[in-house]
């Protein structure tokens, strides 16, 4: 699979605080937070599904891969979703290693399961976070 994806009964604005939260403790910083929902909006488009596109970012990370292969870049930021399906709340994120496995490298695949580990945690966490 490609991406890692799980489900919680709590609301989008729950988890993305919780998930926001714990994205701080890894020492990645959210860039930029797309609201999709609103934004089709305000361009006269209807669209029912609340869905958003969180793009995350550790800089130590960042300038790690950059340095090593500039192309690194087209997979940056690391974008993780939260967007509600059939009435359950989903997190998500394409898996970094899946991105990085592109360009066969294995110094770039190593840093990326780090990152990649490290982001399915904070996820992992904003799901128990929310359960309790």
């Amino acid at each position: 699979m490609f991406h890692y994806t799980v489900e919680t009964s709590q609301s989008i604005e729950q988890a993305i605080a919780a998930l926001e939260h714990n994205l701080k403790e890894e020492e990645f910083g959210v860039l930029w937070h797309l609201d999709m929902q609103e934004k089709l909006k305000e361009k006269g488009i209807d669209f029912d599904q609340k869905y958003h596109i969180l793009e995350v970012c550790n800089p130590v990370e960042a300038k790690r891969v950059l340095s090593e292969n500039a192309i690194v870049g087209y997979f940056l930021p690391c974008k993780i979703t939260v967007y509600e399906d059939q009435g359950t709340t989903k997190i998500g994120l394409p898996k970094p290693t899946s991105l990085i496995g592109m360009l066969d490298s294995s110094s770039l695949q190593g840093i990326a399961e780090d990152v990649e580990k490290r982001l399915v945690s904070c996820i992992d966490k904003t799901i128990y976070s929310l359960s309790k």
